[in-house]
């Protein structure tokens, strides 16, 4: 399927985790270890934040494969953000187009996903007829996962994220059941508005594709005082990936089946997800 990424810390170069850690999401695209398909090249993307957090999300998307594109490379050099999202994406059946990479992109809020609404084609019609008239027009693609970015807008993302996004997963699943789809959901969504980052881990049947969150700096300073890295960045520095980004002993903690956690300043959060049905 696909994978992504997401940061929020002290402000470094998109390169230090695209491109630098042994198992980067550049790697990735290539060498996916816990991904469905080992190879993501549909596209890719990131998104990403000034240091100043004034502005809205810059985005530089593409259709080839990431670890193939110079102007990517480039920009991962020159840039640096306190919170960005990258993605890299294998295709589940919607063509490969510029409106089709992640992240997705609407006022302050940026959107991930990994997985798929299972039988899409037929559930389509009635889910993005549950947009809102006013955010319908915004939809440039034809992916699920733009859709559901959609759908939990319409439901409250910008006022109760957690909220509307179970509210976006039990609207998909109802109209699953009446068209006969048995699992209609599986999903890892990252999502923020440039302020707190929120990761969802989640799937109708209860087996959800991987998702893992760096463990405490703190924490990781006292395990490794050998680490330069560790010493540069901030106490809340806190990366969630689809799959670990190295083999440092204890960075990195799978997210528990059916939960969400919130990264934001002081402490963060996690709590089970539960679905809201219509």
């Amino acid at each position: 399927m696909c994978r992504w990424l997401a940061y929020s810390g002290s402000p470094i170069l998109l390169e230090e985790l695209l491109y630098k850690p042994k198992y980067s999401l550049i790697n990735q695209s290539l060498h996916s270890r816990l991904g469905v398909e080992p190879t993501n090249g549909d596209g890719f993307g990131v998104g990403w934040y000034g240091v100043d957090g004034n502005a809205d999300a810059a985005l530089f998307r593409g259709v080839g494969p990431a670890w193939g594109d110079p102007n990517l490379r480039e920009m991962a050099a020159h840039i640096s953000s306190p919170l960005f999202l990258a993605h890299i994406r294998a295709s589940t059946g919607t063509p490969v187009q510029h409106t089709n990479s992640h992240p997705f992109r609407h006022g302050r809020w940026m959107w991930v996903h990994n997985g798929s609404i299972r039988e899409f084609a037929i559930l389509k019609r009635d889910l993005v007829l549950a947009v809102d008239p006013a955010l319908y027009t915004s939809i440039a693609g034809s992916t699920d996962s733009e859709v559901m970015f959609y759908l939990a807008l319409t439901f409250g993302l910008r006022e109760q994220p957690v909220e509307a996004v179970q509210r976006m997963v039990g609207f998909v699943e109802a109209i699953g059941r009446r068209h006969g789809v048995q699992y209609p959901m599986q999903m890892s969504v990252a999502t923020t508005d440039g302020d707190r980052l929120w990761a969802f881990r989640y799937s109708t049947e209860g087996d959800s594709r991987s998702l893992f969150f760096s463990t405490d700096v703190t924490a990781l300073r006292q395990l490794h005082p050998e680490n330069e890295t560790l010493r540069h960045v901030s106490d809340e520095t806190r990366i969630v990936v689809s799959e670990p980004l190295g083999e440092l002993v204890g960075a990195w903690q799978p997210v528990p089946e059916s939960s969400y956690g919130i990264v934001q300043k002081g402490v963060d959060h996690m709590a089970s997800f539960r679905p809201i049905a219509p």
